[in-house]
């Protein structure tokens, strides 16, 4: 899997950064999601709507995704 399909995953799971998940519950979090928004271009349609609607946190949020995917 990709970084930027396991990031895109992450962003729209329910995990909050504010929990500092463990790398299990970040990998669960990603296969959870990819499964619940029908594999990695669903996952990326719900990333652009969260962008659209919540333009001031996604740039954040993607920044946690992005740096929990690459440890």
């Amino acid at each position: 899997m990709s970084l930027a399909v396991a990031a895109e995953a992450l962003f729209v799971s329910p995990l909050q950064p504010s929990e500092h998940p463990s790398p299990e519950q970040v990998e669960a979090a990603i296969d959870d999601s990819l499964r619940s928004y029908g594999g990695p271009s669903g996952c990326a349609c719900w990333l652009a709507a969260e962008y659209g609607e919540h333009p001031e946190i996604a740039a954040d949020r993607m920044r946690w995704a992005l740096e929990l995917t690459t440890n």
